[in-house]
C-alpha cells in the first residue's frame, strides 16, 4: 500500500537536500530519496574535492614563483596529503551518514533507492509507493556526457569521479574536453608532475566563455608544460596494459596512462517516469516557470532545468521552490546576471551574457578589454599576473564614463560606431 506524505524529493544533491531540509524544518512530512550519496556530486566528486586539488596545485605554483621575486625555494610535490584530505575532511571516505542524520534530525524521512514517478503525486521507490499530497520535487542532477568515440565504451576511462578519488597523480593523462572540469583537473595534476594533454573539439578552450579568455588560458597551460590540441576531434581509442591510445581526426595518436573524459554533463529523464505527469522523457531539460514548477504538483531544481550545472544555481532555485510550496511570497527566478567561475590559474570568472550570446540575442554591444599585466595590480604582482578584463556593454545602457574634468559640459557616450565627446543634454545629462 502507498505511504502518505506531503512532499517527496527525488534526488538529494545540493538542491534537493536544501528543499528537503527546509520543508522538513518547516514542519512538513517530507520523504527524501537518494540512490547514491546525500549531498550529490559537489561535496564528494566535484566542487569540494577538486578545489582541494586546485588549492594544493596553486601552492606549488606560487612557491615556484619565488625565485627572482623573494629569494629561493625548492618544491617537492607530494599528492598524498591532498588525497588524504579529500578522504578525511571532504568526503568521510564517501560516507554520507552525517548528511543523512542532518536531514532526519529535522524530521525528514530518508529512503535509499531509485525513485520513479508513476502518476500525479505518486512515487515508486524500488517497489514502495509514496503518495505526496502537496507534490514532488525533482532534483536528480546530471551525469557525464560521454561522446560517441569508437572504442570508448570498451576502455576504463576516468570521469571527474575517478579523478578526484585518485590516491596519486598518474604519470601521464589525456584529457578529452577543454571545458571547466577538464581544465581544472588538467592543471592540478600537471602541477604535481603529470604529463598532460588536453584535447578540445572546438576551436578554443572554454568555448562557452569569451574566446580571449580561452586563448590566454591555452598560452598559460602551454607555458606550464601542458600540451593543448584545439579543433581536434577524437576518432578512436584503444587501451592495452597501462596505456591509452587516442587517435585524432588528423591521424595523430596520443598516449597516456589514464584518459579523463570531461566533455560536459547531461540530465537523464528517461528513468524518472516524467511521462506519467505529462512531461517529455526525451527532453534535454525540463522547462519550468519562474516558481520552478514543471507541471501541476511537480517542481524541478538544479541541472534538470538546463540553467547550468552549477551548485549556486541549484541552491537559488531550491529556495524559490521551497517558498512556492510553503505559499510564501518570492520573486520569480532571474538568470540575467548569472555568475560562473572556472578555477584554473588564472581563474576565468564571468557574469551575464558573453559577447557572442549577446549578439545572438540581437543586442547591439560594445566591448572594452585590458590586460592584467598593464594594470597597477598586475605590475606590482609581476609573477603569476596573467589575465585580462573584458566588459561587454549594450549600446543602449547609457553613459560609459563620467564627464572629463577639463570640460564639465561634455560626457563620453556611445554614438554609433565611435566614442565621442558631445555636449551634455540638459534633459538627460547625457550626450544624445
Amino acid at each position: 500500500m502507498a505511504q502518505d506524505t506531503e512532499v517527496v524529493v527525488i534526488g538529494m544533491g545540493v538542491g534537493g537536500e536544501h528543499v528537503a531540509e527546509r520543508l522538513a524544518g518547516a514542519g512538513l512530512d517530507v520523504v527524501g530519496v537518494e540512490a547514491e550519496l546525500v549531498g550529490g556530486e559537489c561535496p564528494y566528486w566535484a566542487c569540494i574535492p577538486s578545489k582541494m586539488m586546485i588549492r594544493a596545485g596553486n601552492l606549488l605554483a606560487e612557491a615556484r614563483r619565488v625565485p627572482g621575486m623573494a629569494g629561493q625555494a625548492e618544491v617537492v610535490p607530494d599528492f598524498a596529503p591532498v588525497a588524504a584530505r579529500i578522504r578525511d575532511e571532504a568526503t568521510d571516505d564517501w560516507n554520507d551518514q552525517v548528511a543523512v542524520d542532518r536531514f532526519t534530525g529535522k524530521g525528514g524521512r530518508f529512503v535509499r533507492g531509485r525513485a520513479r514517478l508513476t502518476g500525479p503525486g505518486r512515487v515508486d521507490v524500488d517497489g514502495q509507493v509514496y503518495a505526496a499530497r502537496r507534490g514532488v520535487v525533482l532534483a536528480t542532477g546530471s551525469r557525464p556526457q560521454i561522446p560517441p568515440v569508437p572504442g570508448l565504451e570498451k576502455v576504463p576511462y576516468w570521469t571527474n569521479r575517478e579523478a578526484t578519488a585518485a590516491k596519486e597523480p598518474p604519470a601521464s593523462l589525456i584529457v578529452l574536453g577543454g571545458g571547466a572540469v577538464g581544465l581544472e583537473l588538467a592543471q592540478a595534476f600537471a602541477r604535481f608532475g603529470t604529463v598532460v594533454t588536453v584535447v578540445e573539439a572546438m576551436e578554443g578552450l572554454l568555448p562557452a566563455e569569451e574566446p580571449e579568455a580561452g586563448r590566454l588560458l591555452a598560452d598559460v597551460l602551454r607555458r606550464e608544460g601542458i600540451a593543448v590540441r584545439t579543433g581536434a576531434r577524437a576518432k578512436g581509442v584503444r587501451h592495452a596494459g597501462d596505456t591509452f591510445r587516442l587517435t585524432l581526426d588528423g591521424g595523430e595518436e596520443l598516449t597516456g596512462q589514464h584518459l579523463l573524459v570531461a566533455t560536459g554533463r547531461r540530465a537523464d529523464l528517461t528513468r524518472l517516469g516524467v511521462e506519467s505527469v505529462g512531461l517529455d522523457p526525451d527532453a534535454r531539460a525540463l522547462a519550468v516557470d519562474g516558481r520552478m514548477r514543471a507541471a501541476n504538483g511537480v517542481w524541478c531544481v538544479g541541472d534538470l532545468t538546463g540553467r547550468g550545472a552549477f551548485t549556486h544555481v541549484a541552491m537559488y532555485q531550491a529556495e524559490i521552490a521551497v517558498r512556492d510550496i510553503l505559499g510564501e511570497p518570492s520573486p520569480d527566478a532571474d538568470y540575467r546576471a548569472l555568475p560562473r567561475v572556472t578555477f584554473t590559474d588564472p581563474e576565468v570568472g564571468s557574469v551575464g551574457l558573453t559577447e557572442r550570446t549577446a549578439r545572438e540575442q540581437g543586442l547591439r554591444v560594445r566591448t572594452g578589454m585590458t590586460r592584467v599585466p598593464s594594470t597597477a595590480r598586475g605590475w606590482i604582482h609581476k609573477a603569476g599576473n596573467n589575465g585580462l578584463i573584458k566588459l561587454v556593454r549594450t549600446r543602449s545602457a547609457g553613459c560609459w564614463s563620467v564627464p572629463p574634468r577639463r570640460d564639465p559640459r561634455a560626457v563620453r557616450c556611445c554614438t554609433g560606431s565611435r566614442w565621442r565627446c558631445r555636449p551634455r543634454s540638459r534633459s538627460t545629462g547625457c550626450a544624445t
